[in-house]
């Protein structure tokens, strides 16, 4: 079945960085899009960032647009999100999603994804 793992969350103060990992197993990453979604205590999930199948079309919610990186390494089926000058509204949980059809670009609408993971809290304090 398909799984995946996020990593490398934590506490960061304002204007710091951290990287987010997805480690997928089950199915192949370099045939699907990847989505990584955020929830914030008494929000709903919101799209963050998305790289399609073929690696070269990511798109980025305006509000992370600059600071914010999604890429994937094929050979270790992961996908990552580097996330740069970090703010206290960047707080949530950080999801990754894969895309419920092959050979699509990203997109930034949840019901187009069929396998999320555990999520992994990020935490920036001002």
């Amino acid at each position: 079945q398909v799984q995946l793992v996020e990593s490398g969350g934590g506490l960061v103060q304002a204007g710091g960085s951290l990287r987010v990992s997805c480690a997928a197993s089950g199915r192949t990453i370099s045939n699907y899009a990847m989505g990584w979604f955020r929830q914030a205590p008494g929000k709903e999930r919101e799209f963050v960032a998305g790289i399609g199948w073929t690696g070269t079309t990511p798109a980025y919610a305006d509000s992370v647009k600059g600071r914010f990186t999604i890429s994937r390494d094929t050979a270790k089926n992961t996908v990552y999100l580097q996330m740069n000058s970090l703010k206290p509204e960047d707080t949530a949980v950080y999801y990754c999603a894969t895309a419920s059809r092959g050979y699509t670009d990203s997109s930034s609408s949840s019901r187009d994804y069929d396998y999320w993971g555990q999520g992994t809290q990020v935490t920036v304090s001002s």
